[in-house]
């Protein structure tokens, strides 16, 4: 088979065990960023199989009919909502992809609240401006905020809001969590408390960290109200998706000062290139470019699961097949 990898930004597929398994088969892979999906064209025309990065790229019916010669996709997470999987079934192109929420490493401090933690102590102890001030020749200029006694919101307390949370306890933070019933409910069971109130909960935080799953049910779930309820010294960190905020209310709340400070992994249009987010020209948020599950193990274990699919299909009994109708048409 020939095979295409599109937007492995970090060509990690190469530096893993995984990739040796591909001996025999025609791999090529491509690092670049973008958004055109008339790239994605290009770089698949002719290929037999893809293998799509997470939710990377869009991959649209008007890029399907483009590429008549694809006939199989491996997808390295369970969410496939950037696929038309219709007119995949349509053409003949099998998707192959672990169920929701699989191929990810299941330790239970996660790669993404590693993360999390990474931009609120970079945030609270303004290390990257300290950093680019001292390689400019000047010394410390800003004071810094500690983490002990101070309130630690969590925002759904799951697989990563749980870890995030422990954190927090260990620093010796008040940690107070907020989310749907089942969500609460782990909270309690584990001795963390629940806000009184959604108002409180918002209210209350030095740090809130948002850890909600995106999707239809969460989109615009925190409002420009929720915002507008934090303290000006409060940060926000958000390493789960974009739209879960409403759409234009971070960078207005950030410009009206509640909360003051955001630590930022996700945009609402990836990949950001050219520097084309607001976000990006306040001096109070840091930025990171979807950071959150990017790190080696992690990459091992999402692109194994990849190659595996592949080889499977490529001896003609296919796994985790989500389209089986396409299987009639092959």
């Amino acid at each position: 088979m020939k095979i295409a990898v599109i937007h492995d930004y970090a060509d990690a597929l190469r530096k893993t065990p995984a990739y040796d398994k591909l001996k025999g088969h025609e791999v090529v892979v491509h690092t670049d960023a973008y958004t055109d999906p008339n790239r994605v064209v290009e770089q698949v025309a002719g290929c037999d199989a893809l293998v799509l990065t997470q939710q990377r790229v869009p991959l649209t019916r008007q890029v399907i009919e483009k590429l008549p010669q694809l006939k199989f996709i491996s997808q390295t997470g369970g969410n496939v909502y950037h696929i038309d999987v219709p007119a995949c079934t349509e053409h003949g192109i099998v998707i192959s992809a672990p169920s929701r929420g699989g191929g990810h490493d299941k330790n239970p401090y996660s790669s993404t609240g590693e993360l999390a933690w990474a931009l609120i102590l970079a945030s609270l102890r303004h290390i990257p401006f300290e950093v680019e001030r001292l390689k400019q020749g000047h010394w410390q200029s800003t004071s810094g905020t500690r983490l002990y006694g101070k309130t630690l919101g969590i925002y759904a307390f799951g697989h990563i809001g749980a870890a995030v949370a422990r954190v927090g306890k260990a620093f010796g933070m008040n940690v107070v969590c907020w989310g749907r019933e089942g969500s609460t409910a782990r909270a309690k069971a584990e001795g963390f408390a629940v806000a009184p109130s959604r108002e409180a909960f918002f209210e209350s935080a030095d740090v809130l960290s948002l850890h909600l799953i995106g999707g239809k049910e969460t989109r615009g779930i925190v409002t420009a109200a929720d915002l507008a309820r934090m303290k000006p010294t409060a940060l926000l960190v958000n390493t789960s998706r974009a739209p879960i905020i409403a759409e234009g209310a971070l960078v207005e709340a950030l410009q009206k000062g509640r909360p003051g400070f955001a630590a930022i992994d996700v945009y609402e249009s990836e990949p950001v290139v050219g520097a084309a987010h607001p976000l990006l020209k306040m001096k109070n948020v840091i930025c990171t470019p979807h950071l959150g599950y990017c790190e080696q193990d992690q990459y091992e274990s999402i692109y194994g699961g990849a190659v595996k699919r592949l080889l499977a299909y490529a001896e003609g009994k296919p796994i985790d097949v989500i389209n089986p109708e396409a299987l009639k048409k092959a």
